[in-house]
């Protein structure tokens, strides 16, 4: 796909293979790129996940990041990542037969049959004064291929039943499509209308969770998503405790060994 194929608005700059599009998409924001500068690369050989992990990235799948300078405080820059998340629901939606149900897992995974099927990272750089200069949003979607033993139960489009005219192209142009939507909703109205539309498809809302922070675990209902962001579960004793970073499980589908 060339840069014809996207919308009006982003600048893409496509690649065989790089070690990871966020670190190429992070240096091209230092030399001033302009917000819209997607990154895409057919393999990385140095792709990561949130906390540092390891995105395994096989030819088949999409591999994106992009450059946004929203003029936000750091604080709501998180916010960024349900409009992804909400963008990338629609596109997966739109590849699958309506069947398959798709949903989005806090933070910012989504979900197909109750697999993993997306997964995004969101890396950001300050000033001296603390202002966000610049926002680099990665994603990965697993359209062709998955891993087997990752820390989520993972799948692809294709396991799920994409059609033979859905491809890493395709998926790419409706996400482009959906984002832009969605980001200039968020800059226009903030982030309350994103919110609605992410709990409209959050996985596990109302049901037993569990949240693994860094030196602790909470346990729980999903009761919500506040209006920053963050996870809100009630404990059995009716407190609610506020997550704002931690990876998520639910008691049928415990975190493997793998990735």
């Amino acid at each position: 796909m060339d840069a014809a194929g996207l919308l009006h608005g982003f600048r893409l700059i496509a690649l065989d293979t790089v070690g990871s599009t966020n670190d190429e998409a992070g240096r091209l924001a230092g030399e001033g790129a302009s917000e819209g500068t997607l990154v895409r690369a057919r393999r990385q050989t140095a792709g990561r996940g949130r906390l540092g992990r390891t995105w395994i990235s096989e030819a088949g799948n999409l591999y994106f990041s992009m450059v946004l300078r929203p003029g936000c405080r750091l604080g709501q820059a998180g916010q960024i990542g349900f409009v992804a998340a909400n963008a990338v629901a629609d596109a997966v939606a739109e590849a699958l037969p309506g069947t398959v149900a798709v949903g989005c897992k806090w933070p910012n995974d989504v979900l197909a049959a109750g697999r993993k099927v997306s997964g995004m990272l969101l890396e950001s750089e300050v000033d001296g004064a603390g202002d966000l200069q610049w926002l680099i949003l990665g994603i990965g979607i697993n359209v062709e291929n998955h891993p087997e033993n990752a820390r989520f139960p993972a799948t692809s489009l294709r396991a799920c039943g994409a059609g033979c005219d859905i491809s890493a192209d395709t998926v790419l142009e409706t996400f482009c499509r959906r984002f832009r939507a969605g980001y200039a909703e968020w800059l226009r109205d903030g982030f309350e209308p994103v919110r609605k539309a992410w709990l409209a498809r959050a996985v596990g809302r109302g049901k037993d969770i569990r949240a693994r922070l860094a030196s602790a675990t909470v346990e729980g209902v999903f009761e919500d998503v506040d209006a920053g962001g963050a996870l809100v579960v009630r404990g059995a004793d009716g407190t609610l405790t506020t997550v704002n970073a931690g990876d998520v499980f639910f008691p049928e589908t415990p975190p493997s060994a793998g990735e």
